[in-house]
């Protein structure tokens, strides 16, 4: 079997349906909506949530907290995952990125002091907390704020 030979199972597929086209399809005259009312008229229906003037759900249930639309989230990486690169590697964004520990560079890189570092690395990022800066410079590497 080829990927063009590939079709649905009988009966799986239903053919798109077809309204006002006459009494005889079982859609004809006035297509499935009826007679009259709001959801007869051309645009009409209601919004999403809407209730029909009850309160809707989302505005009966309680708001909690606060939103920080200015929030920096950083992409995290750990020093035990440092390990994989030679010994006097620059490691940077873009090269982390490449190897795929991180995905996303997001607000930026942070490195975090998981785990433990052996190699000698000159690590680029754009925030360190102060652990993993001691852990890279006591095996010997060095740090740099971007």
């Amino acid at each position: 079997m080829k990927l063009h030979e590939l079709k649905p199972a009988v009966g799986s597929r239903k053919e798109r349906n077809r309204v006002g086209r006459g009494i005889g399809s079982g859609n004809g005259k006035t297509a499935g909506k009826g007679h009259k009312g709001q959801n007869a008229r051309s645009g009409g229906g209601v919004r999403l949530g809407f209730e029909g003037g009850q309160t809707p759900l989302f505005q009966r249930l309680p708001k909690r907290g606060f939103t920080n639309i200015n929030r920096k989230e950083y992409a995290v990486v750990n020093l035990d995952t440092l390990n994989r690169f030679e010994d006097g590697t620059e490691v940077t964004p873009m090269l982390l990125i490449e190897t795929g520990v991180v995905s996303k560079e997001l607000s930026g890189i942070k490195i975090l002091a998981k785990g433990s570092i052996s190699k000698k690395l000159t690590v680029k990022a754009h925030k360190f907390s102060a652990a993993a800066k001691e852990a890279i410079e006591a095996a010997g590497g060095s740090v740099e704020v971007i």
